[in-house]
């Protein structure tokens, strides 16, 4: 059996061929309207205003990683996705898939978590829902979250608008979520510096809308990684990226990991960051107010749009220059 007949683990992993199977499958039947563009959430009327809703699952395993769990990741996840399309998060749903025989009290500490996690992103668990199944089906809990939040004014999140000259942020170290629960998953000891970055970005949007009208795109670069997203950016468009390899931001615990492993960064999901691409006039003064605050104290510039057909590249170390593609199949499965 091959990938034109049946589903394989790599299709959920964010690469090549996940967006090849929304684009024929998903996009084909419902990318009108709201979908148009596969946005993290999709903006829709709500009487004056404009309303942010969006939703996701969780799989990841371990259920608990150095930084983290299940719990808080659902409920950052979905604030964040609501963020990053410019919305102030506001209510969410919580739904349990739980597999017979799970501890009451890994229960407990995981509804615990989503709890503090929801206190601190100033958002109300509003509904939701409980269904166990039998052992062996769902690897101890799937959380499903969908969130609901206020458009934030100013924003103009729109692809097209993104421009050569146009410069790419960070907030901080990318890439320390995916490799924890990797390490985690298989055991491997590189110490307490690598931690999951889980965490919400939803301040760091708020802390921007002075310039909002200048910020044209914001994503939160979790499956497949800041190669993923920044392809999705440049797709069928005559603009490329440049990637600065020494403007790159990664942990001691990530670069240790990803020569150990040989695998890319660049591929690899972080859940509590934002990638952003904005006018150059503004990419200082955002750099100055994301470092004054403690989720962005490791923002960087990490790169330039450039007049390159549809292509990310970067500068390497040595003074070279190499293509950053889309990961073709499943890196790291079930990390969110």
């Amino acid at each position: 059996m091959n990938s034109d007949t049946t589903i394989q683990l790599a299709h959920g992993g964010g690469g090549r061929l996940s967006r090849d199977l929304i684009n024929a499958e998903i996009v084909s039947r419902f990318g009108q309207g709201p979908l148009e563009g596969l946005p993290d959430a999709a903006t829709l009327p709500w009487n004056s205003k404009k309303m942010i809703f969006t939703t996701d699952s969780f799989v990841v395993q371990p259920l608990e990683f150095p930084g983290g769990n299940i719990g808080d990741l659902a409920v950052y996840g979905t604030v964040n996705d609501i963020s990053v399309c410019g919305g102030t998060p506001k209510w969410l749903s919580m739904g349990l898939i739980i597999e017979e025989g799970l501890s009451i009290s890994t229960l407990r500490h995981i509804l615990d978590s989503i709890k503090t996690a929801a206190s601190a992103c100033g958002v109300v668990i509003a509904t939701g829902d409980t269904k166990v199944v039998g052992r062996g089906q769902c690897d101890g809990l799937f959380v499903n979250t969908s969130g609901i939040g206020e458009a934030i004014d100013g924003f103009n999140l729109n692809q097209a608008r993104i421009a050569e000259g146009d410069e790419v942020i960070a907030s901080g170290n990318l890439a320390d979520h995916g490799f924890a629960v990797l390490a985690a998953r298989q055991n491997i000891n590189i110490g307490s510096t690598l931690k999951s970055d889980t965490a919400p970005v939803h301040r760091l949007v708020e802390a921007v809308q002075e310039y909002a009208c200048e910020v044209k795109f914001m994503r939160d670069p979790t499956r497949g990684g800041l190669a993923s997203v920044l392809n999705e950016v440049v797709e069928n468009r005559n603009i490329g990226i440049c990637l600065d390899e020494t403007d790159l931001p990664f942990s001691t615990g990530t670069k240790a990991l990803s020569e150990m492993l040989g695998i890319d960064p660049l591929h690899v999901a972080s859940e509590g960051r934002i990638v952003m691409i904005c006018s150059h006039l503004i990419t200082e003064k955002i750099l100055t107010r994301w470092r004054n605050m403690p989720e962005g104290t490791g923002a960087m510039k990490i790169g330039t749009v450039i007049n390159d057909k549809n292509r990310v590249t970067i500068k390497t170390i040595t003074g070279g220059k190499r293509i950053v593609d889309v990961p073709r199949g499943e890196l790291l499965p079930r990390i969110c």
